[in-house]
């Protein structure tokens, strides 16, 4: 029995969801999100709920149950209250730079990174070493986030690198020098 999967989910006030065939539309503040999910899960909109249900007990309609239920979920918090990450850059000379749509990471690579931001994302720069990336989009914020913290990984020995606000690096120790 999927706990995850037999939720009801509270439509969030200033949130209209339609559901038409197996396509939902989610609309709301901030924007407006859609997901086509599996013909075989059943979504029903009652009066402030969200009712997800499967046809059998099959492991592929539990996982699919719980996972659309999940997503639907992201969708209801993304458009009434959005989702952010924060990143942080640690090293001497390593900093972000916003302008535009470009982010400039300068993290100890010969020449400066220049990462495209996708039109939906909105990414801040709160100082030169921490920016915000927030949407509506949980997938896409978590991504793009992802995906610049791929240019240089924290490493354990001095914590240099692009890390997220709220990791933690286990430090290791360094080598002992031998009497």
């Amino acid at each position: 029995m999927s706990r995850i999967g037999n939720r009801k989910l509270t439509i969030p006030a200033g949130v209209t969801v339609t559901v038409d065939g197996n396509n939902i539309t989610v609309k709301g503040a901030k924007g407006e999100l859609s997901y086509n999910f599996d013909k075989n899960i059943s979504v029903k909109v009652e009066e402030n709920t969200i009712v997800c249900t499967r046809p059998n007990d099959s492991n592929t309609m539990k996982s699919l149950h719980g996972t659309t239920n999940s997503l639907i979920e992201n969708m209801l918090i993304g458009v009434s209250e959005g989702y952010t990450k924060g990143l942080e850059i640690n090293g001497v000379g390593y900093r972000f730079n916003v302008s535009g749509n470009k982010l400039t990471i300068t993290a100890g690579f010969s020449h400066p990174v220049v990462v495209e931001v996708p039109s939906d994302l909105k990414v801040e720069q709160n100082s030169n070493t921490e920016i915000t990336v927030s949407g509506i989009d949980k997938q896409k914020v978590s991504e793009f986030a992802a995906n610049v913290r791929k240019w240089r990984k924290p490493e354990p020995y001095k914590g240099k690198g692009i890390l997220y606000k709220d990791e933690h690096i286990r430090r290791k120790e360094g080598k002992k020098a031998s009497k």
